[in-house]
């Protein structure tokens, strides 16, 4: 008798894989009509780049391998949203194509496609980006637009993000800038800076149970205490950066975090100390992107020791001869 032994997930369900992909998409509409609103035609662009080279990859891959198209799930639509999600809106056109190709291509394709990757695709995307056109995607922000007025220019007036202000001048931030960074009238990528939507997706994956509550609850969580007691104003850097979307969309992947109740805990937990770690003593004044990945290379470890004991079986502690 054979046996095939593969990576999990064991049990592959196009419809229902697609039927949870769908849901997330919906989940974050609202981030990206106001990342569009903001952010005008060049948001419109990148996200259409994106998404249209995700899926045309992994469609010319599978048909060059001669694997069965699993487009239709969406899955690679979903990587491509969301990493134009994790680029600014002044980023030339040709970048979300150079990291659609490494994020499903290198990171996903290569270790056997969806389900079998063991790190975010989207975020292996956004961090080659980050190592190899460092000043595109790190000090080119664009201002948000005057709603509509401006939507179809595609010149971008430049300025820093919240965060980077906050790491250069030290400044405390007044009532307004919580206001400007909840609605997303603030410099950033085009799917990070409007955390009201991001929160309302968020609820409604937990509503709808197609996420559970452990990882982006502990990953916030201990970021806010962190952040508390070794920085000076938590509820600012909530609200700003990668923070709600990395916890909500990107950490809580299925085939990229823990199985277990005890494991996502423990993943969460460790998202959020690096996230603090990195923002206040780093260079880069974000820092979710790489606590995401570097948890996700963790996470076989984590899996390893909190595995609940195989039924029936049971481990007898040898007695020392006397």
């Amino acid at each position: 008798m054979s046996h095939v032994v593969t990576p999990a997930p064991h049990v592959r369900d196009k419809e229902t894989s697609g039927k949870i992909m769908r849901e997330v998409l919906f989940a974050l509409t609202p981030a990206c009509v106001m990342g569009i609103y903001f952010f005008g035609v060049r948001a419109l662009i990148i996200i259409l780049t994106s998404v249209a080279a995700c899926v045309l990859f992994e469609a010319l891959y599978q048909k060059v391998t001669k694997q069965t198209l699993t487009v239709s799930d969406c899955s690679a639509a979903l990587t491509g949203l969301l990493l134009a999600f994790n680029l600014p809106a002044s980023a030339p056109f040709w970048m979300p194509v150079v990291g659609a190709f490494v994020a499903v291509i290198i990171a996903k394709q290569l270790f056997g496609g969806i389900g079998q990757n063991f790190v975010n695709p989207a975020l292996s995307g956004r961090a080659f980006l980050m190592a190899a056109y460092t000043p595109q995607m790190a000090s080119s922000f664009s201002e948000p637009l005057d709603g509509f007025k401006n939507f179809f220019t595609f010149d971008t007036v430049t300025s820093a993000t919240p965060l980077i202000n906050m790491a250069e001048e030290g400044f405390a931030p007044a009532r307004a800038d919580y206001i400007n960074s909840l609605l997303g009238m603030t410099g950033g990528c085009i799917g990070e800076v409007c955390a009201a939507a991001l929160i309302a997706g968020g609820v409604y994956l937990l509503v709808k149970k197609i996420i559970s509550w452990h990882i982006p609850v502990t990953f916030l969580g201990v970021s806010f205490l962190f952040i508390l007691v070794f920085g000076n104003n938590p509820a600012y850097h909530m609200i700003n950066g990668g923070m709600i979307l990395g916890a909500f969309f990107m950490a809580t992947d299925y085939a990229t975090s823990p199985v277990t109740v005890k494991g996502r805990l423990i993943f969460g937990a460790g998202c959020g100390i690096l996230v603090g770690v990195i923002r206040l003593y780093g260079g880069y004044p974000e820092g979710v992107c790489y606590a995401i990945l570097l948890m996700n290379l963790a996470v076989p470890l984590i899996d390893r020791y909190t595995r609940p004991r195989v039924y029936g079986v049971t481990h007898h502690k040898k007695k020392s001869e006397v």
